[in-house]
């Protein structure tokens, strides 16, 4: 059974994190490192996950809904301050799939890959010029993403892929993120 309460906030959650992210960028004040204020809001909404977890459990979508399922994902993958929990949450997506959808997993997985500064498995991490972080296994990452609900890329995308080797130069483009990344506990 939905809990429509529990979805309600989580979508409300995720809008506000939107809603932050549309006026900070307004201002101009994105893209100049973590903004305090978008980091504020991803740990209080990572907060207010942990305590959903812990009452029902990662909220599916049999216990608050398609749309807050993501949401609860979105919350997640917004929790770049907190590498344990973005791990936990992984764990636990993979302990239900059938209740999960599939790209959510990918991209959390990916996500998490992408900040230890190790190869993603399903394509779905860029780099700042629009490249394609390095994957594990270039020849068969179409056939990865079709089992996660993720399309094709096309022959044109795949060739933005960066190579495995080029891992130590991407991950020391910048020296501000990398320090952040230690601070945090990715790296």
């Amino acid at each position: 059974m939905v809990d429509e309460k529990l979805a309600k906030e989580l979508i409300q959650l995720a809008n506000g994190d939107r809603l932050l992210r549309e006026e900070l960028a307004k201002e101009g004040a994105l893209g100049k490192g973590y903004h305090p204020k978008m980091e504020a809001v991803h740990r209080a909404n990572a907060k207010r996950l942990r305590e959903i977890i812990d009452k029902i459990g990662y909220p599916g979508i049999s216990k608050v809904g398609e749309e807050a399922s993501e949401a609860a994902w979105f919350i997640v993958q917004h929790a770049v301050s907190e590498p344990v929990f973005m791990q936990t949450c992984y764990q636990l997506m993979n302990m239900d799939k059938e209740d999960i959808n599939l790209a959510h997993i990918a991209y959390l997985y990916d996500r998490i890959q992408y900040f230890k500064g190790e190869p993603q498995r399903f394509g779905t991490q860029l780099t700042a010029d629009g490249g394609i972080y390095p994957v594990e296994n270039k020849e068969d990452l179409n056939t990865l993403r079709l089992r996660m609900n993720l399309p094709r890329l096309t022959n044109r995308k795949l060739d933005t892929i960066y190579h495995v080797e080029e891992l130590a130069i991407l991950n020391q483009r910048d020296p501000d993120y990398t320090i952040w990344r230690k601070k945090v506990g990715w790296i």
